[in-house]
């Protein structure tokens, strides 16, 4: 029986499949980075503005829903919109970066699966050619039942006529005795 996923492990599983990967990467190391340095303001506070994180979080669909299931808050200070993860929320190893990782290799199994699906569709029969591959194996059968052709060769025409040569004729197989 599988295990109900917590909140953030829903909101980590929501990520679109396209663009999954940089924005998992880019939360695990925002996240490490707070795991490390737990009390240091300069890792407790993104800004939106940077292209990077506008990239791989703000422009992504549930990114930042993602970002606020795990603590982070929106402001809006004067140089601009940043997430801010508030001193009473603390990031621990095992939680938030494990469940990254689980999700890394939750959408590995899904990108797997999605190219599967692509090989597998761009394999389908293709309905002309199968009709043709049909008429092919029953005019063999055709063939097969008529049996081999043996009467009318150009072999048994020309007999022994003056144009065929044997062996023995250039003495080939001829035994001089002895």
């Amino acid at each position: 029986m599988a295990e109900k996923l917590t909140p953030l492990e829903q909101a980590l599983r929501s990520l679109p499949l396209s663009a999954c990967q940089d924005t998992l990467d880019l939360i695990e190391k925002l996240t490490r980075n707070v795991v490390r340095n737990p009390s240091d303001d300069k890792f407790r506070c993104i800004k939106l503005s940077n292209a990077k994180i506008a990239a791989a979080i703000k422009e992504v669909p549930n990114a930042l829903d993602l970002m606020k299931e795990m603590g982070w808050v929106v402001e809006e200070p004067a140089d601009g919109e940043c997430l801010v993860l508030p001193a009473s929320v603390r990031f621990v190893h095992e939680r938030e970066v494990l469940a990254i990782i689980d999700a890394k290799d939750y959408y590995k199994s899904e990108l797997e699966a999605d190219r599967r699906r692509q090989v597998a569709a761009r394999k389908a029969p293709d309905a002309q050619k199968e009709q043709l591959m049909k008429q092919m194996e029953a005019d063999r059968k055709e063939k097969e039942a008529e049996g081999p052709i043996t009467k009318g060769s150009k072999a048994q025409s020309l007999g022994n006529g003056p144009n065929i040569m044997r062996a023995g004729d250039i003495g080939i197989g001829q035994s001089a005795g002895g």
